[in-house]
């Protein structure tokens, strides 16, 4: 029997009728449960409702909930889900009847049909735009495939523990229950967080449930695979990522949906996953940029699983070397509760950690220490840590010379043809536009007529370069673009990665390099700050502890707030600081926010519309617009937290009013966007 409750035979009966249903004179409608109540795929807010069709006799038995079908809609053929089947409908005029099912699979499940519909409202979006990132397309051959779900799915290999004994007992107890806690954990360093992972679902399949773990990227992803197959077996459990191209996808999307495997691991994509009996939601660094969906109406996959994990009364679990914001509030508001080890467990399992010409004695032996890129300290000890082993060199900005100033005025080096920023791709030939590729063969600066360029900002392939003279002799790699180390040996070694590249070292790296650190404090985003923190614990994570030899040095400023947060080694102290910041200066998740982009009539017309919409008691705020091109201007509207679904609701009937009304012009509502600037 497959999770819906057809058994294999059953399928293909049903599929051969729909098949025979398309050459046959129209039927009668069916006596049993008439109508059918669809959400049809239109992504227009005023039609964000079902509707309900008559359902002829020999569709009665394919056109259950979830299903696929085909109906008539505003004179054209329009794809839509059963959401349910009813005696009778409170439509008073005349229903058209169902044209056809295009497939008896019930890929849209009342779970995901229900979360569907709230992230939808949460994010004042479409249910259609949202059924589309839950349920990936069609793919008949795939669906003529035949079905391995006679059997249960196998228990879990190993019911181990291990990696979770730094911390309390009490969250994965409570899994083992059945309950439904909900955690933040902070991770110590070095960590194995897949193989933790790996252990929590174990124990929740044991207990006869289903778990759903999300990584941010492909790299995670793989990790997280090896680490399900040590303690899942290789059938225990199913990987779901839009990397998988459109066929495997859909594979791994019924194997999912008919309950082969109690685990469903994924990226930003699996969010939806149709797992059977859920009994927990994870996911590793919820900060991480690439959970936030670029498709309207942008939700972020943290926002699906805690409703998810809401709505479907399971255990959440949010794991990370550091904390976001968004995390610190789940916390804070009591919806979540904090999961960390012992102070003395965290120290033991740290890296030491400094900042170049932090003390009297960096600044006497090297004057320069804290306007050096690489001064004198970080030079003792990536010398000192390869010795014993790779050492970690994170540069924020990939290529050789990725930005270009006048030597003389400093203004920066801009393309005559485009205007676009000049750059050099190695340490030979002329500079070149990144936007156009020209060579500036002739430049002159239009400041001062000086032909002499000088870097701006370093980038990682110059790094290397840099490196390579330096330490003669070492092997110098790098990681970044598309050149992506997924892991390096303990060998003495020099790692030049961008933010986010970086390789797992075995046994870990004997010390890190973390340079440039004002350029990533001075992206134009107001979650840069938070943003960088993250990128540096999790670079620093990867270092062996103190007592092994590990150790990070920070090329920055001593006494800026982020650096410090590295050196004590304290994500929840700042995450804390950060969230009081935000409440002060009213920004998410403190307060709720929308950002309204397109042409300005129309976005005027929209902020009236909220305007006269929101009470005054929700303390609407609205801020510009400004111009984002000579086309296009952007505006943020903003309220308490406490009013937030107020302003989203608001947002939802002004932008219905708008295509009622047919108005011209289209304007992007995002909520809680996850960058601002």
């Amino acid at each position: 029997m497959t999770s819906n409750g057809e058994s294999p035979e059953q399928l293909t009966l049903l599929r051969d009728t729909v098949r025979k249903s398309r050459t046959k004179e129209p039927a009668e409608i069916t006596t049993t449960l008439p109508v059918a109540r669809i959400a049809v795929d239109v992504s227009l807010p005023h039609l964000d409702r079902p509707f309900d069709y008559l359902v002829p006799d020999d569709l009665t038995a394919a056109a259950q909930p979830g299903a696929r079908v085909k109906v008539r809609f505003a004179g054209k053929d329009v794809s839509g889900f059963v959401l349910e089947r009813l005696d009778e409908s409170d439509h008073d005029g005349k229903l058209v009847r169902l044209r056809k099912v295009v497939s008896p699979e019930r890929v849209l499940t009342p779970e995901i049909a229900d979360l569907c519909r709230a992230v939808a409202d949460r994010y004042a979006g479409v249910l259609a735009d949202v059924t589309r990132l839950a349920v990936p397309p069609r793919h008949a051959k795939v669906e003529a495939e035949p079905l391995r779900c006679d059997l249960p799915p196998r228990p879990p290999a190993s019911t181990s523990r291990s990696e979770w004994s730094p911390y309390p007992p009490g969250f994965l107890d409570s899994v083992a229950r059945g309950e439904a806690p909900r955690a933040v954990w902070t991770a110590t360093p070095g960590a194995d967080w897949p193989l933790a992972f790996a252990q929590a679902a174990a124990v929740c399949a044991a207990a006869g449930r289903g778990a759903l773990l999300l990584a941010p990227d492909a790299r995670d992803l793989e990790r997280l695979a090896a680490a399900c197959t040590d303690v899942l077996g290789e059938s225990g459990f199913v990987t779901l990522s839009a990397d998988l191209g459109p066929t495997a996808r859909y594979r791994a999307f019924l194997a999912a949906l008919h309950g082969r495997a109690r685990v469903v691991i994924g990226t930003r994509a699996a969010a939806f996953a149709p797992v059977t009996d859920l009994g927990l939601v994870a996911m590793w660094d919820d900060g991480d940029e690439s959970y936030a969906e670029p498709r309207a109406p942008y939700p972020h996959a943290r926002e699906v699983l805690l409703l998810r994990a809401f709505r479907q009364q399971c255990a959440a679990l949010l794991g990370g070397y550091a904390r976001s914001a968004e995390a610190a509030a789940l916390i804070e508001s009591g919806f979540a509760h904090e999961l960390i080890a012992d102070r003395k467990v965290i120290r033991a399992a740290s890296p030491s950690v400094h900042i170049a010409g932090e003390s009297d004695h960096d600044l006497a032996r090297d004057p320069a220490a804290r306007a050096a890129r690489l001064p004198h300290r970080a030079f003792e000890i990536a010398r000192a840590g390869l010795r014993i082993g790779p050492v970690l060199v994170q540069v924020p900005r990939a290529g050789y010379l990725p930005s270009l100033v006048c030597q003389t005025c400093r203004a920066p080096s801009r393309c005559a043809t485009c205007g676009g920023t000049l750059r050099r791709t190695g340490g030979s030939g002329p500079a070149s536009c990144s936007v156009c590729g020209r060579p500036a063969v002739d430049h002159r600066c239009p400041e001062c007529g000086d032909t002499r360029m000088r870097a701006a900002i370093i980038g990682a392939r110059r790094t290397a370069e840099e490196l390579g003279r330096a330490f003669p002799g070492v092997v110098v790699r790098t990681s970044g673009g598309d050149n992506m180390l997924d892991d390096v040996p303990d060998a003495p070694a020099l790692i030049v990665s961008t933010p986010g590249a970086e390789p797992v070292a075995e046994g870990g790296y004997a010390a890190a390099l973390l340079l440039d650190t004002w350029l990533m404090l001075a992206r134009p985003d107001l979650r840069a700050a938070e943003e960088a923190v993250r990128r540096w614990f999790n670079a620093a994570a990867l270092v062996r502890p103190a007592g092994s030899g590990g150790t990070v040095i920070l090329v920055g400023d001593p006494s800026a707030l982020q650096l410090q947060a590295i050196v004590r080694w304290s994500p929840e102290g700042y995450a804390a600081r950060e969230i009081e910041e935000r409440r002060t200066a009213r920004l998410a998740p403190a307060a709720k926010l929308a950002e309204l982009t397109g042409p300005a009539e129309s976005v005027n017309d929209l902020v009236t519309r909220l305007r006269d919409a929101v009470p005054p008691s929700a303390g609407l705020e609205v801020l510009g617009p400004v111009d984002v091109d000579d086309e296009t201007v952007r505006a943020v509207v903003r309220t308490p937290r406490a009013h937030g679904t107020a302003l989203v609701r608001a947002l939802k009937e002004a932008q219905s009013a708008r295509t009622t009304k047919k108005n011209p012009g289209t304007v992007r509502v995002q909520v809680d966007p996850p960058s601002f600037g």
